[in-house]
């Protein structure tokens, strides 16, 4: 991918996942923050909530809370792990689900100040694409 397709990283972002994940990340129900910056500008920022049969992601549970406030043009999102983790990288479904609800969405991955926003496309190459495979 040539350096001009990547974005700066959205640090504002990606410190507002860190605070939710150090203010609220509490036991093994709650590891993950994720915050995600909409077209308007607003952040929104959530919470994992793991359970033993595959409780919602940081990032699926972002997805839900940006729509229950009115934010259905995500551009950016950032996942950060509790006690100072630090970034971390989606997990398969997340970058499925993300890439079906935001084809144009940017990632923010990388650790420490190696940290990079890139197309969530490029974190699926040769991707399903559900919108792609429905009939009109």
């Amino acid at each position: 991918m040539a350096s001009s397709e990547r974005s700066t990283v959205d640090v504002e972002l990606v410190e507002a996942a860190r605070e939710v994940a150090r203010r609220y990340a509490r036991g093994d129900n709650h590891t993950v923050a994720a915050a995600g910056r909409n077209a308007d500008g607003r952040i929104v920022t959530a919470l994992n909530a793991y359970h033993f049969t595959g409780g919602p992601c940081a990032e699926l549970v972002l997805i839900g809370s940006a729509a229950g406030q009115g934010a259905y043009q995500l551009t950016t999102v950032v996942a950060v792990g509790d006690r100072e983790r630090g970034v971390i990288p989606p997990c398969g479904r997340c970058r499925q689900v993300m890439l079906d609800y935001f084809p144009e969405l940017r990632v923010i991955v990388g650790r420490g100040s190696e940290l990079r926003a890139v197309p969530v496309r490029e974190l699926l190459p040769e991707a399903y694409v559900w919108a792609d495979h429905q009939v009109d």
